[in-house]
């Protein structure tokens, strides 16, 4: 067995249910890294600065999830326009002088997903939800999208939150209750970002010709909505989906290995997930 001579991790607060470690072990066992090996740390915005400092040369790079993603910020020497453009930060990778670079994978790792379910360009698209990662669902449509975004949200603050991402990014963005929310399955494309349960309720007001649903999440996995989406026949891209696309591309980066084996990283997602 190879010295351990590169490390990278995922860090976060909660982070024992990260697959992150699980589809960067795979990239580099089909790669041939032998000596490179990917972690988790439970680790919080008090935590990280203490943690930065104290790692060694070995370090390649990091993944980040909440509640780190925009508190690593001020922490880089650099960071992305995509990374900006959401103020949110899920990639660190360090340059052999030390320097600490940030970008975010998210928002192409959704674009790509979207993507390889044939979503090239729509006229319009939805999205159920307002937080975190409904801004980066809104970066991403700002490439795939050529019209009107719809966004559900569930109080007056969240629409106003929305409408500035939208202003930011400069794409059209209007906002509804979520009492409406059903009014979004009409659209071409559909991007829930909510906690798992909120859109059970939805799933009874999926048309009989709906077009395609991106849901973020990935366990428990299908949600009550993904699962009637597909019943109905609609295509479904899956938070999994998101997950790989996004590994892929932090694999390439922190390896400098292109491109990266994205089907063994998808089934070894798909074992660890069916193994519970």
């Amino acid at each position: 067995m190879s010295a351990i001579t590169h490390r990278a991790a995922v860090l976060g607060s909660p982070i024992a249910h990260s697959l992150s470690p699980v589809l960067h072990s795979a990239a580099y066992a089909e790669l041939g890294l032998d000596d490179w090996e990917y972690g988790r740390f439970e680790v919080d915005e008090a935590g990280l600065p203490g943690f930065l400092e104290g790692l060694g040369n070995e370090w390649a790079g990091l993944s980040l999830t909440m509640p780190l993603k925009r508190a690593v910020i001020p922490l880089l020497d650099e960071i992305s326009e995509t990374a900006a453009s959401v103020e949110a930060v899920n990639t660190v990778v360090f340059g052999p002088d030390g320097r600490r670079r940030g970008d975010n994978t998210d928002i192409p790792g959704m674009v790509a997903a979207l993507r390889e379910c044939g979503i090239e360009e729509v006229e319009s698209a939805a999205i159920l939800g307002a937080g975190a990662t409904a801004s980066s669902a809104l970066a991403a449509l700002s490439r795939v999208c050529t019209g009107e975004i719809v966004a559900y949200v569930r109080s007056e603050a969240r629409a106003v939150e929305m409408k500035q991402w939208g202003e930011r990014l400069d794409v059209e963005v209007r906002t509804a209750g979520w009492g409406e929310a059903a009014a979004a399955f009409e659209a071409p494309l559909v991007i829930a970002t909510t906690p798992a349960g909120t859109t059970d309720e939805l799933s009874k007001s999926v048309p009989e010709r709906p077009g395609t649903l991106f849901d973020v999440l990935y366990e428990p996995w299908p949600t009550e909505l993904a699962a009637r989406w597909s019943m109905f026949g609609g295509a479904v891209v899956s938070g999994l989906d998101l997950l790989v696309h996004q590994a892929v591309l932090q694999v390439e980066q922190m390896t400098g290995r292109a491109p990266a084996p994205l089907e063994a990283m998808r089934q070894a997602g798909e074992r660890a997930l069916a193994a519970g």
